[in-house]
């Protein structure tokens, strides 16, 4: 039972830091301080540079992730086949960089070549 526990908390704890959570916030959860939460699962937290971005094309078009230094937000910017540009502003932008690239990938189907 131990080991089924050991490995649930530490896939929640990666959940967690995959969304933004610090180490400060887990340990504050589980009851534990900041440097017990990152001894006990020290891969959970991702450190990102204090900015990223990444370029990609789809459907024909191009987009821009951004990773907003201070928001700690995913943003992104996008031009359409047809011209028609979309993005997703800092106060409007997502949790992962994953959520944005599906936004702008529905975005960028939406604006394809028929």
């Amino acid at each position: 039972m131990d080991a089924a526990v050991r490995r649930l908390t530490a896939m929640a704890a990666g959940t967690a830091g995959s969304y933004g959570a610090s180490y400060e916030q887990m340990g504050a959860v589980w009851g534990i301080t900041r440097q017990g939460a990152r001894k006990k699962w020290p891969d959970a937290v991702v450190r990102t540079p204090a900015t990223a971005s990444a370029a990609l094309e789809l459907f024909g078009g191009p987009a821009e992730l951004t990773l907003g230094p201070s928001s700690r937000r995913w943003t992104w910017t996008a031009r359409g086949v047809d011209g028609e540009r979309g993005a997703a502003g800092a106060d409007t932008g997502c949790a992962t960089r994953e959520e944005a690239a599906a936004y702008v990938g529905a975005f960028l189907q939406g604006h394809a070549a028929p």
